[in-house]
């Protein structure tokens, strides 16, 4: 198939062979499978529908097997998307929490400078009062001054 993939992601082709992998659950299952097969008989599933289908049964052992290794490659491909998918999600969420912190920083800078600014508006105003005040003192001595010189 011609899907682009994360470089880091790594393909089916490139997953290690089962001997490899001992923790992983499903290599586990299948070696076990694997073992069964080799030795004659199915693998007892509850839900055998749910791995091989009906006609496994009448599959070969080798049959079984190499339909066993492409369901688990087309796994390993679904799993491999699943990261790839996981990790951009991931980067976006890094990216939102880093955007989220400057925003709140660009908040926490523009509260200050409302807070300044209203206290500059607060000085300002009290600088007027005093200013008109003092404008009403003056007019008052210059109507007197001039009640003097008439």
């Amino acid at each position: 198939s011609s899907k682009i993939r994360n470089p880091e992601v790594p393909s089916a082709d490139d997953v290690a062979g089962l001997e490899d992998c001992t923790d992983f659950s499903l290599a586990k299952k299948i070696s076990k499978i694997e073992e069964k097969l080799k030795k004659g008989g199915l693998p007892d599933f509850q839900d055998n529908d749910d791995i091989i289908p009906s006609i496994g049964n009448e599959m070969g052992a080798e049959a079984q097997i190499r339909f066993l290794k492409a369901k688990l490659r087309v796994t390993q491909e679904e799993l491999d998307s699943v990261v790839c998918e996981c990790r951009k999600k991931d980067d976006e969420n890094q990216n939102l929490k880093s955007r989220l912190k400057d925003m709140e920083e660009e908040n926490t800078r523009l509260q200050r400078t409302i807070s300044m600014q209203r206290s500059q508006t607060e000085k300002y105003k009290m600088l007027s009062q005093e200013a008109n005040k003092k404008n009403e003192v003056l007019q008052q001595e210059v109507i007197a001054l001039e009640k003097v010189l008439q």
